[in-house]
């Protein structure tokens, strides 16, 4: 069975083609620019497998998930230039002709994290990966599903409350300013600072001030969905920077309700080399054969 997977990024594409077990048999990056141009090399990718079955989608967003919607399958009203109203599955389906499976960049890597967890035998039902990078998101999966059905969460666009520290930074989401990912995204650290988060110090401050709002999501998903482990990857996340994060999710808390053992319950992704989403998107593809 050869199945295809698309991470749509913001920044770039990975177009990937795999089997049934996530092996990749080959892949490729480009990056994301005017939607005609984009679309177009990936159906060129996928044009070189004629054998493949099925393919998953794991988009930007925000995107329309409602399969009764008139514009299913469109990015809707995404700040990404040029992408607006783009019709990314009809593109798809018209040239390669195969069931697919639409969902979010962020729900894609959610269910990646799921089906290798539950490759290991753990007994895991519920889930919420977060990606904290350009932007920030959060895909939830409770009960082995994903929640959303008038569309999917946003996650990255909640308010928290602000750090004493960071009074005076506007934020830089342009709809809402500082909400998370206006306060805690990887270009907040420019933003701040003018110089790029990748190139600031552990020891700086700023730091400390993301781990903040990181660890506040971190508390509101714990009180809404309660679920057995939170996942933060993306560009900003590390080791050390989860260490934060644990540390102020454990003060913020204040022990209001029992969270065993935050070194198991706050983590980094499990598949490796940043590959989440494309497991995601080959088991999903499998979903949209039946």
């Amino acid at each position: 069975m050869l199945l295809g997977s698309i991470e749509a990024g913001g920044t770039k594409f990975v177009c990937a083609v795999g089997d049934e077990k996530y092996n990749i048999k080959e892949s490729v990056s480009f990056p994301t620019t005017k939607p005609n141009e984009t679309l177009k090399k990936a159906v060129e990718f996928f044009k070189k497998f004629p054998e493949l079955e099925s393919i998953g989608i794991a988009s930007f967003g925000p995107i329309e998930i409602r399969t009764d919607a008139t514009n299913y399958g469109y990015v809707t009203s995404t700040p990404k230039p040029g992408w607006k109203n783009t019709d990314f599955v009809g593109v798809i389906k018209q040239a390669l002709d195969i069931p697919v499976f639409w969902t979010t960049d962020v729900n894609g890597s959610a269910y990646g994290e799921y089906t290798a967890y539950k490759e290991k035998k753990e007994d895991i039902n519920s889930l919420v990966y977060y990606t904290v990078g350009t932007g920030i998101g959060a895909g939830v999966i409770v009960d082995g599903k994903f929640i959303g059905s008038q569309g999917h969460p946003e996650l990255g666009h909640v308010f928290v409350k602000r750090h004493l520290a960071d009074l005076s930074f506007k934020g830089t989401c342009p709809y809402h300013g500082d909400c998370l990912e206006g306060l805690a995204s990887g270009p907040t650290f420019k933003a701040r600072l003018g110089i790029p988060g990748q190139d600031v110090p552990l020891t700086d401050p700023t730091w400390d001030i993301v781990a903040y709002y990181v660890a506040q999501a971190a508390i509101q998903t714990t009180l809404t969905f309660r679920p057995q482990k939170i996942i933060i990857g993306g560009g900003v996340s590390s080791e050390a920077f989860l260490v934060k994060v644990r540390k102020q999710f454990k003060t913020l808390l204040n022990d209001y309700i029992e969270v065993t053992d935050l070194d198991s319950y706050i983590v980094m992704p499990l598949v490796p080399e940043n590959g989440s989403a494309t497991r995601g998107d080959f088991a999903l593809a499998i979903k949209a054969m039946k």
